[in-house]
C-alpha cells in the first residue's frame, strides 16, 4: 500500500483569499491528505438551526480541485456555546463532584442523552451533504476521546445510565449483583438498581468491583457513543471512516472503537508525551529533551496497528515545539523525518502534520505548524518535504507479523487502576517495561488484543498483568507452540474482581501458587541472584516448577516448564533484559542488543535502523548521525 503525507488544516482559521494558496503550497510540498472540519460546529451552525455550510463547501472544492484528499471530522468535540445553553446539564462531572465548564473542548458527557442526539444531527446534516462528494475520501469522528480526562463522567446523566447498563449485565437480579461484588462487606447490600451510585466522594475507597463496573460502564458509553456516528455516516458513504486517539489513554477500550472503524490512527507528540505521560526519571527527560522516548512512539504505532486490525495512520505529527507540556523544547534536526519514517517502518499508511499553520490566537498560539503564522515556512517544513521526496523514490514498506507478540488489555489497565496496591504502579507501565526490553534486544514487536486466540505464527508471547485472565485466553495461550509469559498478577482476580478459588495464577502446566504478595518501597528493591532486582510488586511462589530468576536469598521469582513462564515481581530494567535474553533462547528468537538509544524495526524485506540520540553511533549496518534513520535489507527472517 502507498504511503503518503498530509496536514491538518482550519480554512475558517484564514481568510478565504488564502485557501487557494495554501492548497497549492500542501500539493507542492509533497502532501496528499488534509484534515479539517473537526472543531467547526460554531461556523457551522452559528445559532440553532441556522446552517450554514456554504464556506465548507467552496473549501472542501478548493483543497480537492488542487489535488488534495480530504479528510472531513464531524465536529461534536467542541459543541458551541448556544449547545450548552440548550442543555445545560450536558456538562461532564469530575470525580469530585464539578461540573466542566465552556471555554475549551470536549465539554460534554457521553452519557447525555440530549447531547447525543445533537451529535446525530449535526453528522446526519454533514453526511448528506458529502457522503458523496468525490473530495471527501476518509472521514473521522469527533476528536480524540478521552483527552483531558473526559471518558469518565459522575454525572446524574452517567448514574441514571450506569444503573441501566448493570439491570442488563445482570439481567435485572439484584441478588446477583450483591453476590459477585461481595456486597455483605460493610453491609453494602442493594435492594434496587435504582440504589446504586457512583463510586465517588465515598468516605473511603469504593468497592473494587463497583469502581471497576463503572469504569467498563463508561468504556462503554464511548463505544455506543462513536457507534452512533459510524453507523450514519455508513448510510451516505463508502469510504473508511477513522478516530484519531491519542497518547497513553486508556480509559476507554480502543479496540471496541475500532471494532466499528476501518482506520485507526492517532496523535503523536514526541516531546510533549516525553515530559507528560511517558513516567522518564529527570535523567532520561534530559536526555531525550529534543528526540522523546525512543520507546513510546513506536509502542502507540504498534498498539494501533491491532487496534485498527492492520490500517492505521498518524493523523497528527508534532513537527515542532509544542504549547501543552511542562516544557516544550524544539525537535532536535532530523528528528520530523524520523518520527515520520518510523510510523511507515512499523506500518503507518499515512502521516499528517500537526498543523499546517501556526495560529496566532487562542489556547494552541504557541504551537508550531509547518508554517508559522506569517505564512513562512518553518523549520518543520523542510523535513517534511525531505521526506515526501523519499516516499517517491523508494519502494513501499512491505508489512510482516513479527515472531514476538504483547498482549495489551484495556480492561486489565482499569483493574490494575482500581487496585494498584502501590504507589506509582499501573498495567501501561508494566507492559510498557515489557515492551522496552524487547526493544533493548533488538526485537519487532506485534501488540495483540486479548480477543487474539491464534498464536500459529509467534514464537514467543509476552502477556504480563491481565489481572482477569479469560479462560479461553489462557486455554488458546497453553495450547499454542509459542513460549509464553505470564504474572505478575496474572489471572488474580475473577470477571467481578474476587480473588478466585484455585488461587492463581492457575495456570495448566505450571506447578506455582501465589501464596502472598507485598509491594515495595521505591528505595527497597529486591536484589536478585546473578543482577537486577525486582521493584514495586513482589508475590511468594509455592510449587515445584523450577525458577531461573531468584532473589539474592533464594526466592523464586519466574519460573518455566515446558512452553510456559511465570514472573512473580515487577523487574527493573536489568532483570527484564534477563527475562527476556531467557525467553528468545527457549523460543529460538535471535537477540540483538542494541545501542543506547537506537531501534530497529524489520518489516518483511527490510530493517529499520533509528538514532533517537544526539550523537553518532556506530551499529551493524553503519554509522548513524544524531536523529539518523538507515534502511536496509533483512539480515534475518525472524528479528
Amino acid at each position: 500500500m502507498q504511503r503518503t503525507l498530509g496536514t491538518c488544516y482550519y480554512p475558517e482559521h484564514w481568510p478565504e483569499a488564502i485557501w487557494a494558496e495554501d492548497a497549492r503550497r500542501m500539493v507542492d510540498a509533497g502532501l496528499t491528505w488534509v484534515r479539517i472540519g473537526e472543531f467547526a460546529w460554531s461556523r457551522l451552525e452559528p445559532t440553532p438551526g441556522d446552517l450554514r455550510f456554504d464556506w465548507l463547501d467552496r473549501a472542501i472544492e478548493v483543497l480537492g480541485q488542487a489535488g488534495l484528499k480530504v479528510v472531513l471530522g464531524t465536529p461534536t468535540a467542541t459543541p458551541p456555546r448556544w449547545m450548552a445553553d440548550k442543555h445545560p446539564e450536558m456538562f461532564a462531572v469530575d470525580a469530585e463532584g464539578r461540573p466542566r465548564g465552556f471555554g475549551s473542548r470536549r465539554h460534554y458527557c457521553f452519557s447525555h442523552a440530549g447531547y447525543l442526539e445533537e451529535s446525530r444531527r449535526i453528522v446526519r446534516l454533514m453526511a448528506e451533504r458529502y457522503g458523496r462528494n468525490a473530495h471527501v475520501a476518509a472521514w473521522q469522528t469527533d476528536n480524540e476521546y478521552g483527552c483531558h480526562d473526559t471518558t469518565i463522567s459522575y454525572s446524574d446523566a452517567a448514574r441514571v445510565a450506569f444503573q441501566d447498563w448493570l439491570r442488563g449485565q445482570f439481567d435485572g437480579d439484584i441478588a446477583a449483583l450483591n453476590t459477585a461484588w461481595g456486597n455483605i462487606f460493610w453491609s453494602m447490600e442493594y435492594n434496587r438498581f435504582d440504589q446504586i451510585g457512583l463510586p465517588n466522594l465515598t468516605v473511603t475507597e469504593p468497592n473494587p468491583a463497583h469502581g471497576l463496573a463503572f469504569r467498563r460502564f463508561s468504556s462503554d458509553q464511548v463505544v455506543r457513543y462513536n457507534r452512533a456516528q459510524v453507523d450514519i455516516l455508513r448510510a451516505y458513504t463508502s469510504v473508511p471512516i477513522a478516530h484519531n486517539y491519542m497518547g497513553r489513554i486508556t480509559d476507554f477500550d480502543h479496540y471496541k472503537v475500532g471494532d466499528d472503524l476501518e482506520i485507526a490512527s492517532w496523535d503523536s507528540y514526541p516531546l510533549g508525551f516525553l515530559e507528560d505521560r511517558v513516567g522518564a526519571d529527570a535523567d532520561h527527560q534530559r536526555a531525550y529533551a529534543r528526540q522523546g522516548d525512543p520507546d513510546f512512539q513506536a509502542f502507540h504505532h504498534d498498539l494501533y496497528r491491532a487496534v485498527g486490525k492492520g490500517r492505521w495512520w498518524v493523523m497528527e505529527q508534532q513537527p515542532g515545539p509544542v504549547n501543552w507540556a511542562p516544557y516544550n523544547p524544539a525537535p532536535l534536526p532530523g528528528m520530523v523525518r524520523l518520527w515520520s519514517w518510523e510510523a511507515f517502518a512499523h506500518g503507518a499508511e499515512a502521516v499528517c502534520y500537526f498543523r499546517w499553520r501556526q495560529a496566532p490566537f487562542a489556547q494552541e498560539q504557541m504551537h508550531a505548524g509547518l508554517l508559522r503564522p506569517d505564512s513562512k515556512d518553518a523549520p518543520g517544513m523542510g523535513e517534511a518535504q525531505q521526506v515526501a521526496e523519499e516516499l517517491a523514490e523508494t519502494p513501499d514498506v512491505q508489512p510482516w507479523a513479527a515472531p514476538v507478540a504483547l498482549i495489551f488489555d484495556y480492561d486489565a489497565e482499569w483493574a490494575w487502576a482500581t487496585q494498584p496496591h502501590g504507589a506509582g504502579l499501573s498495567y501501561f507501565s508494566l507492559v510498557f517495561e515489557h515492551y522496552k526490553a524487547l526493544r533493548r534486544a533488538g526485537l519487532s514487536v506485534d501488540i495483540l488484543p486479548p480477543t487474539a486466540r491464534n498464536f500459529s505464527d509467534r514464537k514467543l508471547v509476552l502477556a504480563p498483568g491481565l489481572m482477569h485472565l479469560r479462560q479461553d485466553l489462557k486455554a488458546a495461550l497453553a495450547a499454542s507452540n509459542a513460549q509464553v509469559l505470564h504474572g505478575p498478577r496474572s489471572g488474580a482476580r475473577d470477571g467481578h474482581f474476587s480473588i478466585p478459588d484455585p488461587l492463581p495464577p492457575a495456570l495448566p502446566g505450571l506447578d506455582v501458587t501465589v501464596s502472598r504478595v507485598q509491594s515495595l518501597r521505591p528505595d527497597m528493591p529486591v536484589p536478585l541472584r546473578g543482577g537486577g532486582a525486582v521493584t514495586g510488586y513482589l508475590e511468594e511462589l509455592e510449587g515445584a516448577t523450577a525458577a531461573f530468576l531468584e532473589t539474592d536469598q533464594g526466592a523464586p521469582v519466574a519460573v518455566q516448564a515446558g512452553h510456559q513462564s511465570y514472573c512473580a515481581g515487577w523487574l527493573d530494567s536489568a532483570g527484564l533484559d534477563r527475562l527476556v535474553h531467557q525467553l528468545c533462547k527457549a523460543a529460538g528468537v535471535p537477540i540483538q542488543t542494541m545501542p543506547a538509544g537506537v531501534r530497529r524495526r524489520c518489516t518483511a524485506s527490510e530493517e529499520f535502523w533509528f538514532n533517537h540520540t544526539d550523537r553518532p553511533v556506530e551499529c551493524s549496518p553503519g554509522t548513524l548521525p544524531p536523529a539518523g534513520v538507515l534502511r536496509v535489507p533483512r539480515s534475518d527472517r525472524t528479528g
